[in-house]
């Protein structure tokens, strides 16, 4: 079975999994929104990495931080994974026609009401990606089985606002993946493990 078939399976197993559903556990539902895309590509390899972007420091949200490509969703946009192929390919060059579309995922609300649908999907090992100068300093491959491993998933808190705020952090080398993107990567760890 493929590496696009196995992810399929997993995704579609009915059930319940402790999830994260955002940043703030209190938001209120009635409250719309932004919807936004991310995809999260797993290379074809005998060990699967993830492609993950650091961004730019000139940027006015989030500078710096190391993030998945995405974006908000264009109504031009075919839905989710429509944003998320387009993102790609604008951030770092990532051809729509080389990623095998596994599904999507569950969503996650941010700090910044983005309603974020991670879109799975799984590339060509060693493609030539390209950073867009104004948006990404640089793109690298973290292992699948690191990201997804629970003892490197570690839970942070933060005085925010006048309240103690919940976080997940991931320590890659000398990067350090956290907030929405380590917690889509929770996510799905979670939900990879109970369809295990």
């Amino acid at each position: 079975m493929s590496l696009a078939d196995r992810l399929r399976t997993a995704l579609a197993v009915d059930h319940t999994p402790l999830l994260l559903p955002g940043d703030h556990y209190d938001f209120d539902p009635a409250i719309r929104g932004n919807p936004a895309a991310v995809l999260i590509a797993v290379t074809d390899r005998a060990a699967p990495g993830v492609i993950l972007t650091q961004r730019t420091e000139t940027l006015r949200a989030h500078a710096g931080q190391v993030a998945f490509p995405g974006g908000r969703i264009d109504p031009g946009d075919d839905g989710p994974v429509g944003a998320a192929l387009r993102e790609a390919n604008e951030e770092i060059a990532l051809p729509p026609s080389a990623v095998d579309v596994v599904g999507m995922t569950d969503s996650y609300r941010t700090v910044t009401n983005y309603v974020v649908t991670p879109v799975i999907g799984v590339v060509p090992p060693d493609l030539q990606l390209t950073p867009s100068e104004a948006e990404v300093a640089s793109v690298f491959e973290v292992p699948l089985d690191f990201l997804l491993d629970s003892v490197n998933q570690r839970e942070q808190r933060v005085q925010y606002q006048g309240r103690e705020r919940r976080y997940y952090e991931i320590l890659w080398q000398e990067r350090r993946i956290w907030g929405a993107t380590a917690a889509m990567l929770v996510n799905l760890s979670r939900r990879l493990k109970w369809a295990a």
